[in-house]
């Protein structure tokens, strides 16, 4: 399956989730909302530093979603890779495997 299909299916799993727990879900936007607006911090950066963590907790499609979000803030290629390499310097080798599967993700939903 390639990333734009997960990505999709990952968006129609929500969907299905947020159907079954509206007020859960708009707490969670909520939430979500006020940390990407407002602060020291530009969306961007706030996007690199989900992503890092996604990486972290080896979450494939939060880091689909947030590589996603970065593709709109303009980020680039270069700095998506610098990034990657402190997850990786930060987190060793399972770091390092799940970096490649956000480059490759970027690679394909940016083609």
């Amino acid at each position: 399956m390639s990333w734009t299909e997960k990505l999709d299916q990952t968006r129609a799993g929500l969907r299905v989730l947020n159907t079954a727990i509206p007020e859960t879900a708009r707490g969670f936007g909520a939430l979500s909302k006020a940390a990407k607006q407002g602060g020291a911090l530009d969306l961007k950066t706030k996007e690199f530093v989900a992503l890092a963590i996604a990486i972290a907790d080896r979450c494939e499609p939060c880091i689909m979603l947030h590589v996603d979000a970065l593709q709109k803030t303009g980020a680039s290629r270069e700095e998506l890779a610098d990034v990657l390499g402190m997850c990786i310097q930060m987190g060793g080798g399972p770091s390092m495997m799940y970096a490649a599967k956000a480059l490759e993700c970027w690679d394909e939903l940016t083609a």
